[in-house]
């Protein structure tokens, strides 16, 4: 049954963005029998969960995408939409270092590595365990005390230069959650001593991935929900009038708004913005990632589906292998990789063309012993994705509140990773575009429980 607002018309809800955080708002309102419009500036649906296909039949999402939720509801929502056509995989995660692939999380799987460091990461780890508490202000302080200094210098403080682009001593620990591994004195021990220990991930051990289709398909229903309408990139919104323009030339007022656009993006183009807001917008900091994609005639490439690399004199931070994920990625008896190369416009900004990476991520693919000479190379393509990690540096959290706490006074509700501006995995992205849903419904005088978030 439909709902309709205090004037016995349906509301207008209007949602910017068809990815994850768009999706989870069209669902929400479905719920209460209000269809949304959708409004993407790209010609295809997905915005960072889009998925495409390229000659020869090769399947690359813009970068590795999973679904390991443990929410029954949103397991069965996702199962739903691809009509029950999904792999259900064990993860399995290693890493690069100076020539030796210890299998994830590094710090229980010391064995094999240089004797004299293992030596020093446990001397530090032990000491740093029987020190006295470390005030943590930093995300360097935490690496330090939670894992020693030697391995905090030699593995994620390098990762961090590669994958935040700044140094851990400018990043917060906001975004930590269960991502990195606390391992206890045994666990280190156990797992330099013996090349038998075992095998755990901190928040991971399953996922799924849909059959057919890329990880796009987990939204093709979701999409079905909403008026969707392609090639609409925001240039204007009004507040006060309700008005969103666009550069096609379009106009329409809304009831309602849920943005998704990432937050640097959308503050500017808000009609009667304080100066204020916009610096702090400015100040807000994300990755862009150039996501160089290659496919050679072998499937038998690596036994992991993502590696991370720490080496600073190898181009990309991670690895995933698509083809390993559904069978339908890639034509029978080949294989597919996509490498990730980082840039920030606030720390290292992108300068070159992002074809221009590719022949460098194919030499450093050869230097790993990933890419034979032997192997024929059938497909090589770059993308970018303009947004994609959020930086959590030591300047988000003030800009956060300031940019947030305008949009919630100017009725802007906001979701998804560069809505909120977090660290969200894909069951969390859905969440919040359902949160920013109840607000938007609720500003109509259509008020609900408010989604738990994750």
């Amino acid at each position: 049954m439909s709902k309709k607002d205090e004037t016995g018309s349906m509301p207008r809800i209007a949602v910017l963005g068809s990815g994850m955080g768009g999706c989870g708002a069209a669902n929400r309102c479905d719920a209460e029998g209000i269809t949304p419009v959708m409004y993407d500036m790209n010609p295809h649906s997905g915005g960072h969960t889009a998925s495409f296909e390229h000659a020869g039949g090769f399947i690359f999402d813009i970068g590795p995408h999973i679904s390991y939720t443990k929410d029954p509801r949103l397991q069965a929502l996702f199962a739903a939409s691809v009509d029950g056509q999904y792999e259900t995989l064990q993860i399995h995660l290693n890493n690069y270092w100076r020539g030796h692939w210890p299998t994830h999380p590094v710090q229980l799987h010391l064995h094999g590595l240089p004797t004299e460091d293992v030596i020093a990461v446990i001397q530090d780890f032990v000491s740093e365990h029987h020190a006295p508490e470390r005030t943590i202000a930093n995300y360097e302080d935490w690496l330090i005390a939670s894992l020693g200094r030697a391995f905090a210098e030699r593995f994620p403080m390098q990762y961090t230069r590669k994958y935040h682009l700044t140094e851990a001593r400018n990043l917060t620990t906001d975004w930590l959650g269960p991502r990195i591994y606390r391992p206890t004195l045994e666990e280190v021990l156990r797992g330099a001593l013996s090349s038998e220990a075992p095998n755990i991930h901190p928040y991971i051990s399953h996922f799924r991935y849909p059959t057919r289709g890329g990880f796009n398909a987990y939204l093709r229903d979701f999409h079905r929900l909403a008026d969707l309408k392609l090639d609409h990139r925001l240039v204007r919104l009004d507040p006060k009038q309700r008005e969103l323009t666009f550069a096609n030339g379009f106009r329409t007022t809304y009831d309602a708004v849920v943005s998704s656009i990432p937050l640097p993006e959308l503050i500017p183009m808000i009609a009667g913005v304080p100066g204020d807001v916009v610096d702090a917008a400015s100040r807000l900091a994300c990755s862009t990632c150039v996501l160089v994609n290659v496919a050679i005639d072998r499937p038998d490439i690596s036994k992991a589906h993502m590696s991370y690399f720490y080496d600073e004199d190898i181009c990309f931070t991670r690895l995933s292998f698509p083809h390993m994920l559904s069978p339908h990625n890639a034509p029978e008896g080949t294989g597919s990789i996509q490498a990730e190369v980082y840039f920030s416009k606030k720390y290292r900004p992108l300068e070159v063309s992002p074809e221009s990476l590719i022949d460098p991520v194919i030499a450093d693919l050869r230097k790993v012993s990933l890419v034979r000479d032997s192997d024929r190379i059938i497909h090589r393509n770059a993308m970018v994705a303009q947004y994609a990690n959020v930086i959590f540096d030591l300047e988000r959290g003030p800009a956060l509140a300031t940019v947030h706490s305008y949009l919630d006074d100017v009725g802007i509700a906001y979701c998804g990773r560069y809505g909120d501006w977090a660290y969200l995995w894909t069951d969390e992205s859905f969440l919040s575009g359902e949160r920013a849903a109840e607000k938007a419904l609720a500003s109509v005088g259509r008020r609900a429980p408010v989604v738990a978030p994750a």
